[in-house]
């Protein structure tokens, strides 16, 4: 057996088992419309044992011989989707697609009933299954199904079957499900994931496996954001929400959270307790930055660069908060402690002219935050402000 990145042909990996293909010597199948190239297609369901007992390869592009056409597989990917369903936490209800080179296969279907006794194994290259698109279900499989044979042999798997369609036709296929597929938007991943967290067993033990807990920790958080407070309402863009006044995506004021849930203090804290802070720390931003607040969509402040940068900055002022002794849900506390640095932070608007207090956070040309919008600018404006913050000693 083969191990996951080892190939027998520079652009090939090829798998086999010896373990026989024994009973399933047929698979019933649907014979669908041909390809325009006339490559007849067939669907059905197979046993695992069929498809890594008797041989398969993935075409793995070869930079080199310009043979192939597959991306390598991601070992995190494979492992996850291995572990997800070992742990009973996943389906695999899509198709993966395959192709059967030899033109003979043609004349192995009849009567809906697909011989298998023709495939020939790795002597003959074209009597295999080619896996054209699915390679990460596929080789997830084979991890399982060799540590535990008897345990997966039988799991079925879906296939969509090419036969007798050659190598181009496989990459033409492979390109056109590949480049014209669109992801789910993550703003609407993440509601999604929320939904399913409510619903279903074995969500959330599958995040903090992968250490993405925070995730559904920051959606919660602006879900409750969005429909609690006066700040935020109707300024956060939930998923297909209309623009309006809203200033900043979902997915974005989730990622600006990362850091602030990851943190000790924060991190631990209760879900009611975090909204209180959130909200105080805003509310108190907002007593010093008052006009900002009043027009929100005409600054960048409640915008993705300013809400980056001042969530990041949070865990450090909730230590200054603490340290003076103050209520880490109490707006005058932050107001306090922001105050000076809010007021006196300065840049150059469009014209190169300079600004500060609430004209600073004025999107562009009037302000000077939009300059600082990359990820390399957010950590000089966060660095900034961190600098004019209160220090504290250790007595």
């Amino acid at each position: 057996m083969l191990s996951l990145h080892e190939q027998r042909e520079p652009a090939m990996i090829r798998r086999s088992s010896a373990k026989p293909l024994g009973e399933v010597q047929s698979l019933a199948v649907v014979v669908g419309s041909p390809l325009k190239s006339g490559s007849p297609i067939v669907s059905g369901f197979m046993p695992v044992k069929v498809l890594l007992s008797n041989n398969y390869e993935i075409p793995y592009f070869n930079s080199q011989t310009k043979k192939g056409y597959q991306r390598k597989p991601h070992d995190a990917r494979v492992n996850q989707l291995a572990n997800d369903l070992r742990k009973d936490r996943v389906d695999l209800p899509t198709a993966v697609l395959l192709n059967v080179r030899d033109k003979e296969s043609r004349n192995w279907v009849k009567d809906g009933v697909f011989d298998l006794r023709h495939l020939k194994g790795p002597s003959s290259a074209g009597s295999i299954f080619y896996v054209v698109d699915g390679q990460h279900r596929v080789l997830g499989l084979q991890k399982l199904f060799t540590e535990n044979p008897e345990g997966w042999q039988d799991f079925l798997l879906p296939f969509i079957c090419m036969l007798g369609a050659s190598e181009d036709e496989e990459m033409r296929q492979f390109h056109i499900v590949n480049s014209t597929a669109k992801s789910v938007r993550t703003d609407l991943a993440l509601q999604l994931l929320r939904k399913r967290a409510d619903r279903e067993n074995g969500v959330i033990e599958g995040l903090q496996e992968r250490g993405r807990e925070w995730e559904l920790q920051g959606q919660i958080l602006i879900e409750r954001l969005a429909a609690e407070s006066p700040i935020w309402n109707q300024r956060i863009r939930m998923a297909n929400m209309d623009k309006a006044d809203t200033t900043i995506p979902s997915a974005s004021m989730v990622a600006s959270l990362k850091s602030l849930l990851q943190s000790p203090f924060f991190g631990n804290t209760k879900p009611d307790d975090q909204l209180k802070i959130l909200e105080a720390y805003w509310s108190g931003i907002r007593d010093v930055l008052r006009p900002v607040f009043d027009k929100p969509t005409d600054y960048a402040l409640q915008k993705g660069v300013g809400v980056m940068v001042m969530h990041s900055l949070l865990p450090h002022i909730i230590e200054v908060v603490r340290n003076s002794g103050g209520s880490v849900v109490d707006a005058d506390w932050f107001s306090r402690i922001l105050r000076q640095p809010l007021e006196q932070l300065e840049g150059d608007d469009g014209e190169g002219n300079p600004v500060s207090g609430p004209t600073f956070w004025a999107a562009a040309p009037l302000g000077a935050a939009g300059s600082y919008s990359s990820s390399a600018g957010r950590r000089v404006l966060a660095a900034k402000i961190r600098q004019a913050l209160p220090t504290f000693e250790i007595e």
